[in-house]
């Protein structure tokens, strides 16, 4: 599925929308994936310091071009993704991740057909307790995202929607 869009475009028809359905994410995202053009409907996880959650569902379900919006309240302690957990993003058909966290293996992630946005690298794994919680709303930055949400990212930004903003190639 290739979905075409531009978030500038998005933000010059919405600029004067207030009802909190078209948001815009803080420029806090570095790219770090091999796709730097990516959108679909967002599952969400919200997680600290352990990608138990996160791994499962990166390597058990199919994607569907869905995008995984993790919550790890910023923290730079610990890697949520690194090579082979967006190995098997890819293979599973997810579109991309944005990580509200940081994210390790940059050479790997690059060579990725995936869209990974993450707020830095760090080498340290996580742990792995069981920890996270799934599909629930998280707030990255001050920014609401819901499950079910559509975020559309590019090299202008990250835009996300209550609904559909695009049309399908």
């Amino acid at each position: 599925m290739n979905i075409d869009f531009s978030t500038c475009d998005f933000c010059d028809a919405f600029k004067d929308d207030h009802s909190g359905q078209f948001r815009v994410l803080s420029p806090l995202y570095r790219d770090f994936g091999g796709q730097s053009h990516f959108a679909g409907q967002v599952v969400t996880v919200r997680c600290l310091d352990d990608n138990s959650v996160v791994k499962h569902i990166l390597e058990q379900e199919q994607g569907q071009g869905r995008v995984l919006v993790i919550d790890a309240a910023a923290s730079l302690h610990r890697a949520l993704v690194g090579g082979n957990i967006a190995r098997a993003a890819e293979r599973n058909g997810w579109a991309g991740l944005v990580v509200h966290g940081a994210v390790r293996d940059a050479a790997e992630l690059r060579a990725t057909a995936l869209g990974v946005r993450a707020i830095a690298l760090v080498p340290m794994p996580t742990s792995r307790a069981g920890q996270g919680l799934r599909d629930v709303p998280v707030v990255l930055d001050g920014h609401m995202v819901l499950p079910g949400d559509w975020l559309y990212a590019d090299e202008d930004g990250i835009v996300v929607s209550g609904k559909p903003l695009h049309r399908l190639s």
